[in-house]
């Protein structure tokens, strides 16, 4: 089978069992005060729970909440911050994403400036993407929808897309296939005036 034939669906698979959604990430993260400073001070998460590492009690257990209820956490020490890349590996995390509203989307790019911190734009097709770093080197992306529509319905217009894109021969999902996905459904939505972004605008 070649990757083109992997099916895609918004089914549920015939599994064992099937997970109900993502509770909570964590990360290994450096120290309290810069942790804090950038998902708290700047993303805006709320610190929701603070407690020791129950596995290593020497070190603290931060839980922020990215804005939905669910969790991001971090066990940090007495380690320095550093904010050059992190290597990636087979196994590792490459980029964890957070939602950031249409409406405040310049802004975010904005205190990111403001904050001496470099990002790129990218124009995904179905959304657009800033990327930039945390203070430990991770990649962040905070991304926007061009359409507003509801999230129990996502995988189902996402595998649509798919569907259409694959139709269409187009190499990715752009924002037709999603808009006509949404309109073939009969999903209602709401579409947002994002601004024009060209590929790899900035410097991260």
């Amino acid at each position: 089978m070649t990757e083109e034939d992997l099916p895609v669906s918004a089914a549920k698979p015939d599994s064992p069992f099937h997970t109900s959604g993502v509770d909570h990430i964590t990360v290994w993260g450096s120290n309290a005060e810069a942790t804090i400073e950038f998902y708290r001070d700047l993303l805006g998460m709320p610190l929701v729970l603070r407690q020791p590492n129950l596995d290593d009690p020497s070190q603290t257990h931060l839980f922020f909440d990215a804005g939905d209820g669910r969790i991001v956490t971090f066990f940090v020490g007495d380690r320095s911050s550093n904010r050059r890349p992190q290597p990636t590996q087979v196994g590792g995390v490459h980029h964890l994403a957070f939602k950031v509203p249409p409406e405040e989307f310049e802004d975010a790019a904005e205190a990111l400036e403001e904050d001496g911190r470099g990002y790129n734009l990218f124009d995904r097709g179905i959304f657009v993407s800033l990327y930039t770093r945390d203070n430990d080197g991770l990649m962040i992306e905070l991304s926007t929808d061009r359409y507003s529509y509801p999230d129990r319905r996502r995988g189902e217009v996402l595998a649509k897309a798919q569907e259409l894109r694959e139709e269409d021969g187009a190499e990715y999902a752009e924002d037709h296939h999603l808009r006509q996905a949404l309109e073939e459904l009969d999903v209602e939505y709401t579409e947002h005036d994002l601004p024009d972004v060209r590929s790899g605008v900035g410097g991260l």
